[in-house]
């Protein structure tokens, strides 16, 4: 047996700003380090240390889990970047705002561009594409790594969570679609091998 720990990044300063981000590299609002701190301390009260770490190569994925492991008592270990966990691509809705972009386009239309599983925003990639980048580097990399290590931290982004928990917890198409993932919430799975025998939030 061995853990796999899913983080999303804390509050980015586009977030507090209600703005579509994407692959725009923004910095951790205080909010947001305050989070990740808050999601470290849950992790350390539970006894859980880190034997190798993955977030994606956006600075507010890479900074969470920074702030994870300082709380941890691990400032010092690496992570190992890959843009495979990057967020999803929000193509021309990419620093919009996202309330006038519902008054634009309709709130059900902006509802299914960020919600449904295959439909994307123009230019952008759908949760679907998403899956299709972050999914093969999860199998190919990390999967193996928990045969290796006992823990393992992965700090990435909402849609390429929701990719690997789609996977983890066997969600077809639909309940994908509903399935939310909080900020600096730690998501605790208890893995046999690639199948995922439990599953925890630490909020």
């Amino acid at each position: 047996m061995s853990t796999l720990i899913l983080v999303r990044h804390g509050q980015s300063d586009w977030n507090a700003k209600n703005l579509f981000t994407g692959w725009v590299d923004v910095p951790l609002s205080e909010k947001g380090r305050e989070e990740a701190r808050q999601g470290g301390k849950r992790l350390a009260a539970e006894g859980l240390r880190v034997d190798k770490a993955f977030p994606s190569t956006l600075i507010r994925a890479i900074e969470t889990g920074e702030i994870v492991l300082a709380e941890l008592g691990q400032p010092d270990l690496p992570q190992e970047q890959a843009w495979e966990l990057n967020e999803r691509f929000y193509g021309a809705l990419t620093g919009r705002d996202k309330a006038q972009t519902a008054e634009e386009f309709g709130e059900e239309q902006v509802h299914i561009w960020r919600r449904s599983y295959d439909v994307p925003p123009p230019g952008g990639e759908s949760l679907k594409d998403t899956s299709n980048r972050t999914l093969p580097y999860f199998r190919e990399r990390i999967l193996p790594a928990l045969d290796e290590h006992d823990v393992i931290l992965v700090s990435a982004h909402g849609n390429s969570l929701r990719s690997i928990a789609k996977d983890l917890d066997e969600l077809d198409d639909e309940a994908v679609t509903r399935l939310e993932i909080p900020t600096g919430v730690p998501i605790v799975y208890t893995m046999d091998g690639p199948k995922a025998v439990s599953k925890r939030i630490l909020d």
